[in-house]
């Protein structure tokens, strides 16, 4: 009998791979993690056990998008344009999410977290539009990617997140915060990428390899994210 010993294969990497590398390294990176927060969830009271979950979930979700991510890069040389979003459709909502269940202890409503998964749909939907269906139009898909950003930025610093958040007040207003700065700045980094990898006004951008920026990105927030959600968690079961 003959097995398919296909899953097995590795596509050689030039040592001046940078793109493949950090494909590479996110993978292994997000790995980790998603095994750190799922042999801690059982340290913490049960109210932070789902926070945890949900933090092992987005980077274990990213772990194995970023290992097919990896392998198709080595293949063809491309960029994974489809797996990358088929990820963010997944992880970034649950991002979303993280924000809804350290707020709950303040009174947060299921409606807030819907609102902020809705927008971050749209503005992952639109962005996809703009990089691989309707590529003339990248600067007019990338606007409404962007206001759907905004929107959620400015729900999360100065709408009613925020002032669930001050009403919390301790260790959650401190979480808060620090996510809130992980979606201004740490995210901004995927416009950046956009930018770079779509023909407009932003031609200039084009010589920088938009891979990079996003695998960067990626292990940037989606550890962080559950970094700050861990290190919460360790707090209030501390109190």
């Amino acid at each position: 009998m003959f097995y398919n010993l296909n899953f097995l294969a590795v596509s050689k990497m030039a040592t001046d791979d940078y793109v493949g590398f950090t494909f590479f390294v996110g993978c292994m990176a997000m790995l980790a993690a998603s095994v750190f927060f799922f042999f801690s969830m059982s340290t913490f009271d049960k109210k932070w056990r789902l926070s945890i979950l949900v933090s092992g979930l987005i980077t274990f979700i990213a772990a194995v998008h970023y290992w097919y991510m990896r392998d198709y890069w080595g293949a063809y040389g491309e960029s994974p344009t489809f797996f990358r979003y088929v990820d963010w459709i997944l992880t970034v909502p649950l991002m979303c999410v993280e924000f809804f269940l350290i707020l709950k202890v303040a009174g947060a409503k299921k409606s807030l977290m819907w609102r902020l998964i809705f927008l971050s749909v749209v503005m992952l939907v639109t962005g996809y539009i703009g990089e691989a269906v309707n590529r003339d139009n990248a600067w007019l898909w990338g606007l409404i990617s962007g206001i759907a950003y905004f929107i959620i930025a400015y729900d999360i610093w100065f709408g009613q997140a925020k002032k669930l958040a001050l009403s919390a007040g301790g260790s959650v207003l401190s979480a808060h915060k620090a996510l809130c700065w992980f979606v201004l700045v740490g995210w901004a980094i995927y416009p950046l990428g956009y930018m770079a990898g779509t023909p407009g006004w932003y031609d200039g951008l084009n010589g920088l390899s938009m891979d990079v920026i996003y695998n960067i990105g990626d292990a940037i927030n989606k550890i962080g994210f559950g970094l700050v959600i861990y290190n919460l968690a360790v707090q209030q079961s501390n109190d």
